[in-house]
């Protein structure tokens, strides 16, 4: 490389949610989120054995399942840029940020196909109507952090509208829990996604130096 001429940084990697058919476990829709989350939070609620009467396990230290981890992170949505240059970006000159916006919100939406066959099943009798199987979705950020997720909130608040009120600029506040094996079963298709991400802590647990009980001050516990 000539001198004077600094080399270009790395591309940034996104984060996002891929949806996979829960069947066949097949990409159907890849949603890339337009900015990363500056920030995002988790949290792990341990799943203990909780004992009953008479049991004798009252008094061990027991594990029932994995933890329920939930994720909560706030995105940014943002058109305002293509909106200097029209012809470049005609789906943001003509709809601001909504077709971002609603890839995410269909993500907790049954698709109106599935509204019609469920009320034709209906109309024809059917004594009983299946709950409606949505696609199951996959946050991706970074290689080592993969997981089934089930959103369980999604919240949005627009900013600034143009002349047709489209909105120009969004923040999107999404909560989702992983799906473990316990919630999902061996035999799901989210499974073993699941077991390699939770390989994936243990892998990077190991990688932690041992203490000492000296650096505690003491010899024994």
């Amino acid at each position: 490389m000539a001198a004077g001429f600094p080399q270009s940084a790395p591309k940034p990697l996104r984060s996002g949610i891929v949806l996979l058919d829960p069947s066949s476990g097949q990409p159907q829709r890849v949603i890339v989120l337009q900015y990363t989350p500056s920030s995002l939070t988790r949290s792990l609620q341990p799943q203990w054995y909780q004992p009953v009467q008479g049991d004798q396990l009252v008094n061990r230290n027991r594990l029932n399942a994995p933890p329920i981890e939930t994720i909560h992170l706030e995105a940014e949505v943002d058109a305002t840029d293509q909106l200097e240059s029209p012809d470049q970006f005609p789906i943001e000159a003509k709809h601001g940020v909504n077709h971002l916006l609603a890839a995410l919100e269909t993500i907790v939406y049954p698709t109106t196909a599935q509204l019609r066959a469920a009320n034709s099943s209906q109309a024809a009798g059917s004594l009983e109507i299946a709950p409606i199987e949505a696609p199951l979705a996959v946050f991706v950020w970074s290689k080592s952090r993969i997981a089934p997720v089930r959103i369980t909130e999604l919240s949005i608040s627009e900013e600034f509208f143009d002349l047709q009120l489209n909105p120009m600029r969004a923040r999107v506040t999404m909560t989702m829990r992983v799906l473990s094996v316990d919630d999902l079963g061996f035999q799901h298709t989210g499974s073993n996604i699941y077991l390699r991400y939770q390989d994936q802590k243990e892998k990077l647990a190991g990688l932690v130096a041992g203490g000492t009980l000296g650096q505690f001050g003491i010899s024994g516990v």
